[in-house]
């Protein structure tokens, strides 16, 4: 059995996505993490069977990328045909808030030191 995304020909690739180029841009970037909500059916494309096996656990979308060989782009939109399924979640990373306070340096300092100890 032949890995998907050795073959990036561009017939393929239209024939991954439909023939569209892009998804909605707010909907996945590649630390996005994907989350599988349902087990694969008989007769869906390879592509999507390989990545709701492969997001059982938490998967960024850059790691789904990488390990089908394809573009981030055209990931970025087989994700959103399984996302308006219902087959996947994703899980965006939250932004950093203004009032986000780093740590203070003085407990850094004792907790280096306690590691340092150990």
């Amino acid at each position: 059995m032949s890995r998907p995304g050795r073959d990036d020909s561009p017939d393929r690739l239209y024939t991954l996505t439909g023939g569209r180029s892009r998804s909605d841009p707010g909907l996945f970037d590649l630390v996005t993490l994907v989350v599988a909500e349902s087990d694969p059916a008989p007769g869906m494309q390879s592509e999507h069977v390989a990545i709701l096996r492969m997001c059982r656990r938490p998967t960024a979308v850059v790691e789904i990328a990488a390990e089908l060989g394809l573009p981030g782009g055209i990931v970025r939109i087989m994700l959103s045909d399984l996302l308006g399924t219902g087959r996947i979640s994703a899980r965006h990373p939250r932004p950093a808030r203004a009032t986000h306070r780093l740590p203070d340096p003085d407990i850094l300092e004792q907790v280096l030191v306690g590691l340092r100890n150990l």
